[in-house]
């Protein structure tokens, strides 16, 4: 029986899950994942905490010790999630100490709705990660204009940080330079380099989504050829700047001091469009020192039916260019195209973030009442 995971990840891909509940963590299953199907990380974000945090049961024993305590909702949604990534990261610690660092790594949000404040997003980076306290946690913070110097702070201070909601080549390369210029302070605030870990979370399905969209509306044969291919090309043009900046000069003395490269990280890799191959997103971004998060549904799909062909990345480079000249050639502003995505990522998390807290308070007023809290009478 072919092992396709196997296959994959011996091209350089780290099969990474997108999820996390308290559910995988109690019932094995997420160490399951890591034992028989090749997962070495695991990403999360408010979207997927909002979703475990409404299964109030697999949580009822630490809600009701927090209403007990009459800690705060924002206090309570980051000891649960908290604890749910410690939790994880030591599942995936055997997977760490193996890799010398560079998997079995968890992810863990910074509040969305402190996307655009700097300083903001910094205290809270250094929060969480004293709060998880685990060597293997990735501290997630958007590629926002704001975010890019909170990135380089926030490496400095020798945390590893996993940069989200990147869409754009442009501001990828910005997010690389950050990284670069985090290293270098880290380096000069006595940090070890070779204990800072960085990806760089470049969304890919949903540029299909608002690309195709836009096709569609322009109509044309010429438009309509090209939908499905925004995605893909736009990761592989990410792909390439990668390997122009890892292969500088100024990578090179971070390097010899111990340093990781940031590696790319293929994220929304789940096909929106019913029409699209299920694993269209995994089997067309297959190169070397990269990682693939995948929803469980992918990652089963891509163990039933994927095709490793090898790299399927640089051997495209020329291909992923003419793809972004036909699209501007059709009509396509790639520009706002960019920039509506990263505003909607922004949205889309700030309202499960709200969510998540509105669905948190009533747990919490539950489990007060059940605990008879003298606050209960309020």
């Amino acid at each position: 029986m072919t092992d396709r995971l196997a296959e994959l990840s011996a091209q350089g891909v780290a099969v990474w899950l997108d999820d996390l509940s308290r559910v995988r963590l109690t019932s094995g299953s997420l160490d399951k994942l890591r034992q028989e199907q090749h997962v070495v990380g695991v990403t999360t974000n408010p979207s997927i905490f909002q979703k475990a945090l409404s299964d109030a049961d697999a949580y009822d024993e630490q809600l009701r010790d927090l209403a007990v305590q009459g800690v705060t909702v924002e206090e309570a949604v980051r000891l649960m999630t908290a604890k749910d990534v410690r939790w994880a990261a030591d599942v995936f610690r055997p997977n760490y100490d193996s890799s010398n660092g560079v998997d079995g790594r968890i992810s863990i949000e910074v509040d969305p709705r402190k996307a655009h404040e700097t300083a903001a997003t910094v205290a809270e980076a250094k929060t969480l990660w004293w709060l998880v306290d685990r060597p293997n946690l990735y501290i997630k913070i958007p590629a926002t204009e704001a975010g890019l110097p909170a990135i380089t702070e926030v490496l400095g201070n020798g945390i590893s940080v996993n940069v989200t909601l990147i869409f754009s080549v442009e501001r990828y390369r910005a997010v690389m330079e950050a990284f670069l210029t985090g290293l270098e302070k880290a380096k000069e605030n006595g940090h070890d380099l070779s204990k800072i870990g960085s990806v760089a979370s470049f969304f890919v399905s949903r540029v299909d989504s608002e690309v195709d969209k836009r096709l569609d509306k322009i109509g044309s044969d010429e438009a309509k050829a090209l939908k499905g291919k925004a995605a893909i090309a736009n990761a592989r043009l990410a792909y390439q700047a990668y390997t122009e900046v890892f292969e500088g000069d100024r990578w090179k003395a971070l390097a010899d001091a111990g340093a990781q490269p940031q590696r790319p990280l293929w994220a929304s890799t789940g096909t929106k469009n019913p029409d699209f191959l299920d694993t269209i997103y995994v089997e067309e971004l297959v190169a070397p020192g990269t990682v693939n998060t995948m929803p469980e549904s992918v990652i089963f799909a891509y163990e039933d039916h994927g095709t490793t062909k090898g790299d399927t990345v640089t051997p495209n480079f020329a291909d992923a260019e003419k793809t972004f000249a036909d699209l501007t050639a059709a009509g396509i502003d790639v520009t706002d195209v960019f920039k509506v995505l990263e505003d909607e990522g922004v949205e889309k998390f700030e309202a499960s973030w709200k969510e998540l807290l509105e669905g948190v308070t009533k747990s919490l007023k539950a489990a007060s009442s059940g605990a008879k809290h003298p606050s209960d009478a309020a």
